[in-house]
């Protein structure tokens, strides 16, 4: 096994301070700030095989696949000295490959052949939650990394270079973020992520405007923040049409124009459910709010972006959110799309110092806008591959438990995006069925809101029964997933499920034909 440790000598204001020595001697080589994203990716394990990142592969995943063994550069910060990298040869040793490693295959049941433990033991679970977070891709920690050390300026410093190069980072991000839905750099204000965009859309649209018009609408279905935001326009005086769906979880396009009033200010609609991942018809809803100046059309996108194609100028959007943590780009920042052209004005929820157009105040976080704005490259680069993959496992996890299991429901609609699959096992609690498969990270319902022992809100919204909702399960597949994993995952499953069944009095009444529904259970 390779183990880096690393000892920082003193900046070059205390050069003649010699660093204190190690008291082994070990060999020791310089790592530059390119390499250690890969290292990252890399200290798993030398000897195993790498993961897929993308079918071209060939050149994307270089990073991901250079081993600890030799590296051999400075890193140069500002005016310190290098940082010499201290790496220790020791005896072979075989590291157990685990889940979250992006960049390297893990196989299914590889770890109680290499160890004896099971991956519960070693504390790794398969990672299927992809809607709640995604692994930063190694790549883009390669691309952040110069900025947490050179580039350390704040991009609003016009008076040196040091200001000047973090600004040339951030527009660059801006263009990245920009191309990926086909809008103008000029529209994409930087914030702390999806929940803040939302806020700020949200809040910012209806206070501008609320002297014309007072009237919202939104769904059933939307996540937290949105919904939260409008609760709170609503104690200011402010009337919030809540749309109820369809079954399948996607809105009444001709309910949703009788909706609209003349005093609508914003209809607010997401793009990609984060529990069921229903598609919303985004063009349609688009199109229908353009009949009516005056009205904005804001979505949220966080599911969405990288994972689907997005354009707002064909979808007719008018405000987006998008975060950064759902796309293998790094947690605490997003952005919120906001078209000039139009103007759309909005109030800013947060005052300052004026950046972001004014729309948006604080000091730019340079290395987390970085790593959004690489993200969001490489997911428009790598989107038709990393969409045929998903789709693909996405179609082995459902099909291998359906194969198995009766009585299994999909909710949502079939035709949404498939790497969001969400399942309800009759008979079955979801805690308990979350307990049994503790080696494998997946949701009973959003992040959010999975603390709460309530049925998710977005299901009942659909029209599911109670216990069906309890017993729901998220299985969230991304880019890194392998095969392996998703066969594991089946298997366990399956296995957890029949168990579960068999201990449940409820499973005997469905197999005796008894409808659950009609019970009186006062009288048991």
């Amino acid at each position: 096994m390779h183990r880096a440790t690393a000892a920082i000598t003193r900046t070059a204001r205390q050069a003649g301070n010699k660093a204190v020595a190690s008291a082994a001697t070990p060999r020791r080589t310089l790592v530059s700030s390119s390499s250690l994203g890969s290292i990252y990716a890399a200290s798993a394990t030398a000897g195993t095989s790498a993961r897929r990142v993308s079918s071209s592969s060939s050149t994307s995943s270089d990073a991901c696949r250079r081993s600890l063994a030799t590296v051999a550069t400075n890193i140069p910060l500002g005016n310190t000295t290098s940082i010499p990298i201290e790496v220790e040869s020791e005896p072979a040793t075989v590291v157990t490959p685990t889940s979250d490693m992006a960049g390297f295959e893990i196989t299914a049941g590889e770890s109680s052949q290499v160890t004896g433990k099971s991956r519960e033991d070693l504390g790794r679970p398969i990672y299927l939650d992809a809607q709640a977070t995604t692994p930063v891709d190694p790549r883009v920690l390669d691309a952040m990394l110069p900025y947490f050390t050179n580039e350390y300026g704040n991009a609003g410093s016009k008076t040196h270079a040091y200001g000047w190069e973090s600004e040339k980072a951030v527009e660059l991000a801006r263009k990245q973020v920009a191309d990926i839905i086909g809008a103008d750099p000029k529209d994409i204000i930087f914030t702390s992520g999806a929940t803040e965009s939302n806020n700020m859309a949200i809040k910012g649209i209806a206070r501008f405007y609320k002297g014309k018009r007072r009237h919202i609408i939104t769904t059933q279905t939307e996540h937290k923040c949105v919904l939260d935001s409008c609760r709170v326009l609503q104690d200011e005086g402010f009337d919030v049409t809540y749309l109820p769906v369809q079954a399948n979880g996607v809105v009444d396009l001709k309910l949703l124009e009788e909706s609209i009033r003349p005093d609508t200010v914003l209809v607010s609609i997401m793009m990609v459910n984060n529990e069921i991942g229903t598609m919303q018809p985004i063009k349609e809803i688009g199109e229908i709010v353009k009949k009516h100046k005056g009205v904005f059309f804001h979505t949220d996108a966080a599911q969405a972006i990288g994972k689907v194609p997005v354009n707002v100028d064909d979808l007719k959007v008018d405000v987006m959110s998008m975060s950064g943590h759902k796309i293998y780009g790094p947690k605490g920042v997003g952005c919120l799309y906001v078209r000039r052209k139009p103007r759309v004005r909005l109030e800013p929820i947060i005052n300052g110092g004026g950046q972001e157009r004014g729309l948006r105040s604080g000091t730019v976080p340079v290395p987390l806008v970085v790593g959004l704005g690489e993200a969001c490259r490489l997911a428009k680069k790598e989107m038709a591959a990393d969409s045929a993959h998903i789709r693909r496992l996405a179609e082995r996890l459902y099909n291998g438990i359906t194969a198995e299991l009766t009585h299994v429901v999909r909710n949502g609609d079939p035709d949404g995006y498939p790497g969001c699959t969400n399942l309800s096992f009759a008979a079955v609690e979801g805690e308990s069925l979350l307990m049994s498969i503790k080696d494998i990270a997946v949701s009973s319902g959003s992040a959010c809101t999975s603390a709460s022992l309530e049925p998710s809100y977005v299901l009942r919204a659909l029209g599911a029964e109670e216990d069906m909702a309890h017993s729901s399960i998220r299985f969230g597949i991304g880019r890194f997933t392998t095969e392996e994993e998703v066969d594991y995952v089946v298997e366990k499953v399956i296995k957890s499920v029949q168990r579960l069944r068999d201990m449940s009095p409820i499973w005997d009444m469905l197999m005796e034909g008894i409808d659950i529904s009609q019970v009186d259970w006062t009288q048991h």
